[in-house]
């Protein structure tokens, strides 16, 4: 193949990642010439509420997955993190690159961090995971619903006069927004969303000749812990009604994943953690779910997201 058409949402993070996998391609296949295909998505256009009450995460990728579809455009680019677990027949995860850093970052006008926040701080979040997350630490905190690209989110927080608003890491640092950060949040304090970090480049399932090119994007390192993370969520059926976490780390053949599920005003948050052979990623991340499903993560889906049953103890 001689040219390719990436589909890309047009804000400015998306262009930088399509651009980026474009500049990847090009440099393991010299002479290969990429273009852009730009689109607006659903989840562009509808600013005013939050995903969970206007459609959920796949509002991000359904138009762009559609051209895939109807050829035209022969590769995508996604943030993992916005894509639903089970995707549409006829198009697959061809290539994962290697992940950016996947935590979450706290950026504050007034250079505070997290402990710094006075009682009853006003902080902005588009995400119900970030906001139970950080309620269930502080119930004391005004959290405000903050939409729009990163750009848009950072220039409302000091608009607003908000304490500060959270926002992923890799998204700051691939835009060269580092000194907007006043504190990278540990895992430990904010475990990230299912494939944060993450790029996604999807194809046609049939197209062997683009994912003969996409081949050599492909890191094995990150494709273990998506598939752990991917697992769990799928098994969970999580979407973005309900808070929901799952970050996995890969070390000497082993995966290690943890995962949350939580009410939305974080006043109950189900944590667990899983381990195992890399073979076994996706074992390891239906094991997880399973056990947090057991210990009350069931419950809150039923009350919060989509129904599901209460397994027997």
């Amino acid at each position: 193949m001689k040219a390719v058409r990436i589909a890309t949402r047009q804000s400015p993070l998306a262009l930088w990642q399509a651009r980026h996998v474009a500049s990847l391609l090009s440099q393991v296949h010299p002479g290969l010439e990429c273009t852009l295909v730009e689109m607006t998505t659903a989840g562009d256009r509808f600013l005013s509420a939050p995903l969970s009450t206007v459609g959920g995460k796949g509002l991000f990728v359904k138009e762009i997955e559609q051209s895939l579809l109807d050829g035209r455009a022969d590769l995508a680019v996604h943030s993992l993190k916005d894509m639903t677990s089970v995707l549409p027949a006829g198009l697959l995860l061809a290539a994962v690159p290697k992940r950016e850093d996947p935590r979450d970052a706290f950026c504050s006008p007034a250079g505070l961090s997290l402990e710094m926040l006075p009682k009853g701080a006003r902080v902005g979040t588009s995400s119900l995971r970030r906001s139970c997350i950080l309620r269930s630490r502080r119930p004391d905190l005004e959290i405000i619903s903050l939409r729009g690209n990163v750009q848009t989110r950072l220039a409302r927080t000091r608009e607003m006069g908000l304490h500060g608003a959270v926002l992923a890491f890799a998204g700051l640092k691939r835009l060269g927004l580092e000194t907007e950060i006043t504190e990278v949040l540990p895992t430990s304090v904010s475990l990230p969303a299912v494939g944060q970090g993450v790029l996604a480049i999807q194809c046609r399932t049939e197209d062997s000749g683009v994912r003969g090119l996409l081949a050599a994007l492909e890191d094995d390192t990150t494709r273990i812990a998506v598939t752990a993370e991917r697992a769990f969520m799928a098994r969970l059926e999580g979407g973005c009604t309900v808070p929901l976490a799952g970050h996995a780390t890969v070390e000497g053949g082993t995966v290690l994943l943890r995962g949350l599920v939580g009410r939305p005003d974080g006043t109950k948050v189900v944590e667990g953690e899983r381990s195992g052979p890399v073979e076994t990623a996706l074992a390891v991340g239906e094991a997880l779910a399973e056990e947090l499903l057991s210990r009350g993560a069931a419950e809150i889906l039923r009350d919060f997201g989509r129904a599901h049953p209460v397994p027997e103890s």
